[in-house]
């Protein structure tokens, strides 16, 4: 995944190059050629998932030799009578017993070191024993060596200790093939505490500081491999406290519930521990432990509180768990109808999700990008974080509000966001400077990163920008209120760009801080980027600071640039829209107004994601200096593009400013839902005079944009642009066009191609589902139809309630050249499913796309399904920190990819790490090194197995929370 999972990128002062943010990466395409069967070394790992009657087999394939595998066929046999239904990743046949697997055409080429997979369906009787040998190309295939699996049995999931009080860890270690344990190590995130040599494993931590802590065990084992735990977080309280199992807890009309409460630490006499509701909800009582008793000898054995709800109400209280001379245990009880059990599962992985001591969340209340550290995909560390992760923390809170009835987190969590992700004053002082006549000067975007950096062309003439000047009217300001993209929330790069508070203020600042990776063309990937500050005042990098790997200029100066997600702003806006429609529900209105009214500014500033990057017109724009400039309006192609950016002078004393759009839309940022607030919701309608007709003209404009990419099966197709290849080249004869904007199959990124992920497509339709949900729109009806029909012919739901969705695409062929009054039926356009993954967090975009739809349309199947992946994934999936799936990351080969450095360019990290012509993605990032998990990223590159990870990314669980809310408000 997020999965998101986009990239986009910004440029130096002037200018900006278009970038992408972050889909799961999953594996690249290459060609077949004949194989060298003499020189294949390989293993094979088989899995199944079996429901008695059937069963799927997943294979991987992996390369141990140090040469590729050119082109690949493997073989085995069945002892049963197991008959093969179906397969993908490669093209399956059975003889008899013996099963032939032959590679696709984008997945044929194995690195040294590197895996495929493959997978089928399979209907049986009678015994399924596993196959034992493999062939690949003829030659025998020896079973990789398994991890050692790793479990940390205590601390509790949860547990809270008092500060000074030892922490007890203790792990149990299996080995696999025969090897044996050489020792266990026991991490607080990426810090060593301590390390044990012998079973049972064991370590008491003292000293940990006040606050949570996120805990692993890693296991060593003889033969090489290493296995880590999941992550247990725990909390250290400043001193002694009453400790509750949960902060969240469902309680059904009529019925009861119950949580337990112990002590953080031993009493010197016996404590009494009295607990009562304090407020809300009056129909929910406490019934049973409200004066519990714990002595020296029992103070860490829970005892349990009852509560009891009356049989008609709804709401949450709270109750809190109170003894002299210790810190206060509180819980939100919340009262649903005894229909409501996909309510009830929201607040389950609400509590989970927001509980401190799971790791979603910094100190500040910031949430990461995943719990884990080690994972690259657009955030290139698991502890940044993206505008789309704020976005998702608001849509949570708003949920959280319509279950409950309180609206404070919702709220806060705007605050939070604000405060954190939207540049203040003080990010972008010199916004004065800036003259909407001349927005900024053109450079061209390359296609790789070794044709940078690229020189700005002042001659090429620029539009004028419409919104400034409106903007500034109505706000009375010239500050920008949009998020950036990317914060490094640890301060793990040391830049300590912190947000209102300093430029480059480096590693010793304790962040959050504000930075920027993709800026060099649409080649560049995650692998490839040099992380950089948005405010570069020349401490770092180079003697130009950052700026002369990305800008040939002949002199530099001083700056800040910020870069804008529009698709997490639109975000935003739809969270706000369900937020503003539930409390007035609950005749709350007034609690969220004034977060609504600040949604709606916010939208009045995302316009800019309507506007060619240099504000030229819209339409046949070839030629950087003869597609002429625009006047106003007819810059905007009223769709949301891929980023619009800002940025100026760090010298208030003399400054200058400028501001561009993106000329690339892509379908999967279009938001007809947050276009539809913006545009005809009194509450959400921006106070700019145009803003509100601005984004009516956007919302029909995006439902035609669906359209137009519909392939002929019923997927959406990838985009257009107004500037081929970034420089207003000229697109191949006969590139069929929307409005004069040329069909783009894979907009702005190319590693991977930004259309292969479903993702995308279950993001946007979802949106589409919510516009037609609300307003019953034929025009929304017709492309959902079309693309749910497709959709859930290609979703396999097993009987044990395991599942397969689409995961990677590819396409062929073009739309027709959009005609509005009799649109084509593109049947040129064509869509493939290469391969299917069972990610949760796109699951669950899915299910809530088939909830909104099967909600509005009757569609017995939609709704059917939406529950089966839902219940699915509850009951296969879960674990203490939510719900997730193990990956096998292959692309993680590429830690060690060159990063692009012009020769003779020298410069340095703030922690002193070399940048130049031999830096690589791992040399810029030695914190990698110190995660609990490198070795397995290390074994792999040395020339074994893939490593597997279960990551816990936060936009997957709070879109899995949203959706069993979803499904519970209009389904259940």
């Amino acid at each position: 995944m997020d999965p998101g999972r986009k990239r986009r990128a910004l440029r130096r002062f002037w200018t900006a190059v278009a970038a992408a943010f972050a889909l799961p990466l999953s594996m690249l395409a290459t060609g077949t050629t004949t194989a060298n069967a003499a020189t294949v070394q390989c293993s094979v790992d088989y899995k199944t998932n079996d429901w008695g009657s059937g069963f799927t087999a997943d294979l991987t394939l992996t390369n141990r030799g140090t040469t590729a595998i050119d082109g690949w066929t493997l073989a085995y046999g069945y002892t049963g009578n197991q008959q093969l239904a179906n397969g993908w990743n490669g093209t399956w046949s059975q003889a008899g017993r013996t099963i032939t697997v032959k590679n696709a055409s984008y997945n044929g080429t194995i690195a040294p070191g590197g895996t495929v997979s493959a997978g089928a369906q399979f209907s049986y009787s009678g015994t399924n024993a596993a196959p034992t040998n493999f062939t690949v190309n003829g030659t025998s295939c020896v079973g990789a060596h398994q991890p050692p699996i790793t479990v940390l049995t205590s601390p509790a999931a949860g547990a809270v200790y008092s500060r000074g009080d030892a922490v007890p860890l203790a792990a149990t270690a299996a080995a696999a093939d025969g090897a044996t344990i050489g020792k266990v190590e026991f991490y607080d995130d990426t810090t060593l505490l301590g390390t044990d040599t012998s079973a049972p494993y064991t370590y008491s931590a003292s000293g940990l500081t006040a606050g949570s802590h996120s805990l692993t065990a890693k296991a060593y084992d003889s033969l090489g491999a290493t296995g880590e735990s999941t992550p247990v977080g725990i909390t250290i309280a400043a001193g002694p406290a009453v400790v509750a199992s949960t902060s969240q807890l469902a309680v059904q009309q009529g019925k009861t519930a119950t949580y337990d409460v112990r002590l953080s630490t031993q009493p010197s006499a016996d404590v009494t521990v009295t607990t009562a509701r304090t407020g809300g909800n009056a129909g929910l009582s406490v019934t049973g432990g409200n004066a519990l008793v714990f002595t020296p000898s029992n103070w860490n054995t829970a005892q349990k509180v009852t509560v009891t709800a009356d049989s008609s109400g709804t709401g949450a209280a709270t109750f809190e768990s109170t003894a002299a001379g210790y810190g206060t245990a509180s819980v939100t009880v919340t009262q649903i109808a005894t229909s409501k059990t996909y309510d009830a599962r929201f607040l389950d992985l609400y509590g989970r999700i927001t509980n401190p001591a799971n790791g979603y969340f910094s100190p500040q209340g910031i949430p990461y990008h995943s719990v884990e550290t080690l994972i690259v995909e657009a955030p290139d560390q698991g502890h940044e974080t993206t505008s789309e992760a704020y976005s998702y923390l608001l849509w949570l809170q708003a949920m959280y509000g319509k279950v409950t009835g309180d609206w404070s987190k919702f709220n806060g969590a705007w605050a939070l966001m604000e405060k954190y992700m939207i540049p203040t004053h003080a990010d972008q002082p010199t916004n004065s400077f800036y003259n909407p006549s001349k927005p900024a000067t053109y450079g061209p975007e390359e296609d790789t990163p070794d044709q940078y950096p690229a020189k700005l062309d002042p001659s090429v003439p620029v539009g004028s920008d419409p919104l400034a000047g409106e903007l500034k009217s109505t706000y009375s300001t010239d500050d920008v209120y949009g998020m950036h993209w990317l914060q490094d929330v640890d301060n793990t790069y040391g830049y300590g760009d912190t947000p209102g508070g300093g430029c480059e203020a480096g590693p010793t600042a304790s962040g959050p801080s504000y930075i920027n990776t993709f800026q060099r063309g649409p080649q560049e990937s995650v692998w490839e980027t040099v992380p950089q500050p948005t405010c570069d005042a020349f401490k770092y990098g180079g003697k130009n600071g950052y700026l002369d790997l990305f800008t040939g200029d002949s002199s530099y100066a001083k700056q800040w640039k910020y870069t804008d997600a529009p698709d997490a702003d639109a975000r935003a806006v739809q969270a706000a829209y369900w937020a503003d429609l539930w409390a007035k529900q609950q005749g709350n209105g007034p609690a969220v107004s004034g977060t609504v009214a600040k949604a709606a500014k916010m939208g009045d500033y995302l316009r800019y994601a309507m506007y060619d990057k240099y504000f030229k017109k819209i339409g046949n724009c070839v030629g950087p200096s003869t597609c002429p400039a625009g006047t106003g309006k007819d810059a905007s192609d009223y769709l949301l593009s891929w980023y619009y950016a800002w940025g100026g002078s760090a010298d208030t004393s003399g400054g200058w400013a400028w501001r561009i759009g993106s000329s690339y839309a892509h379908s999967g940022y279009q938001n007809p839902l947050a276009a539809y607030a913006l545009s005809a919701d009194a509450d959400l309608k921006p106070k700019s005079a145009t803003g509100a007709a601005d984004w009516s003209t956007s919302l029909s404009r995006q439902l035609e944009f669906y359209r137009w990419l519909q392939s002929s099966e019923g997927a959406i197709a990838g985009g257009a642009t107004n500037s081929w290849q970034g420089r207003y080249a000229t697109p191949p004869a006969g590139t069929s066009t929307f409005y004069g904007m040329y069909y783009d199959p894979q907009p702005v990124y190319h590693d991977p191609p930004s259309n292969q992920w479903f993702g995308f497509q279950a993001w946007s339709m979802e949106r589409v589902a919510e516009y037609y949900q609300q307003t019953g729109s034929a025009s929304a009806k017709a492309v959902l139809d079309k693309w749910v029909a497709w959709a859930l012919s290609k979703t396999t739901v097993n009987p044990d309630g395991t599942y397969l969705i689409p995961s990677t695409l590819q396409w062929s062929g073009q739309p027709d050249t959009w005609n509005a009054s009799t649109p084509g039926a593109n049947t040129g356009l064509h869509v493939t499913v290469a391969d299917y993954t069972n990610d949760v967090g796109v699951a669950a975009a899915y299910a809530k796309t088939l909830t909104y739809y099967g909600a509005k349309s009757g569609d017995a199947k939609a709704k059917s399904t939406a529950k089966a992946l839902l219940d699915g994934m509850w009951g296969n999936y879960q674990d203490s920190l939510g719900i997730a799936v193990p990956e096998t990351r292959t692309d993680y080969s590429r830690f060690n990819d060159p990063v692009y450095v012009p020769s003779g360019w020298t410069g340095k990290m703030p922690n002193g790490e070399a940048i130049n012509s031999s830096s690589t993605f791992a040399s810029l990032r030695s914190f990698y090194k110190n995660d609990p998990a490198w070795s397995k990223v290390e074994a792999y590159l040395k020339g074994g197995a893939a490593p597997v990870f279960t990551y816990h990314r936060f936009w997957a669980q709070a879109d899995i929370a949203l959706a069993m809310g979803s499904y519970a408000e209009l389904l259940e």
